[in-house]
């Protein structure tokens, strides 16, 4: 049997998703409370794997299992065996040919921005510090131009291991909501880096120092040694992931904790 499982978690104290040797990952805190549930070991294979320190509301992953055990047992008995700062939000029954990865049809992140002069206690390792006050319109507008598929070499990471630059970027968004701005980006795939490259050229936009067509530039000169920053991982999110509906997966609903953050972490028309 085939079952299908939401996951949010705090990426802080993990060194990714993926399951490595001397270091904590998510992957593994996953499949040893799942593995105790079923009463023998598994393997989860997720929709899109974090970097360190970068945070899941709409992670999305499957696993085999022989064992028989309600939807609501495997939910509860894995979430009593996780970690605070894990958890399965919900399980389903899936198809045996549905896959977590390879059945996703887009993906939808959200990068965090505190824009103010202080720093905040409750931000920390959740959402990226800017001093420099951001035009959030003018970083909306200078993003636009990487909608549509295109070579995103100039925002991929130096050890990025994708056999093709080429991405579809379906959807770029920036609000400002008090001092937060929000960036939200879907495409169908992306590259390693790839969010955090943007929204690190977007910040160069936003508080002046790049002008507004610059991204494009980027896109254009697809050059990644003379392209802005990577932001830090603690403000990005994996938000959502967007499947056939005939795949059974529950559709993202929006999360309680915005309330925490100062803003919905899942992106405009999730769920």
């Amino acid at each position: 049997m085939r079952l299908a499982v939401g996951i949010e978690y705090a990426g802080t104290r993990y060194a990714g998703w993926q399951r490595q040797n001397g270091a904590p990952s998510v992957q593994a805190e996953v499949e040893r409370a799942l593995g105790r549930v079923a009463d023998h070991a598994l393997q989860v294979v997720c929709a899109g794997r974090t970097d360190a320190g970068v945070h899941a509301l709409g992670q999305v992953a499957h696993f085999d299992s022989d064992s028989t055990r309600p939807l609501r047992g495997w939910l509860l008995g894995a979430n009593s065996n996780l970690p605070a700062d894990i958890a399965l939000s919900w399980v389903a029954t899936v198809a045996d040919d549905f896959h977590a990865r390879y059945s996703a049809r887009t993906r939808s992140y959200r990068y965090l921005v505190l824009n103010r002069r202080t720093r905040s206690p409750l931000a920390a390792e959740r959402a990226c510090l800017w001093h420099a006050p951001l035009d959030a319109a003018r970083m909306h507008d200078g993003l636009q131009a990487l909608v549509g598929e295109h070579d995103f070499s100039a925002f991929r990471a130096a050890e990025c291991q994708s056999r093709s630059p080429l991405r579809r970027l379906e959807r770029i968004a920036v609000d400002r909501h008090g001092d937060l701005v929000v960036i939200d980006v879907t495409a169908n795939a992306f590259l390693h880096h790839m969010v955090r490259n943007i929204a690190g050229a977007a910040l160069l936009v936003g508080d002046g120092t790049r002008p507004a067509g610059w991204p494009g530039e980027l896109l254009r000169g697809r050059d990644r040694r003379i392209a802005g920053p990577t932001a830090p991982p603690g403000g990005l999110y994996f938000a959502a992931v967007e499947y056939l509906p005939e795949a059974g997966i529950p559709a993202p609903a929006r999360s309680g904790l915005s309330a925490m953050i100062g803003a919905s972490v899942l992106p405009e028309g999730a769920g």
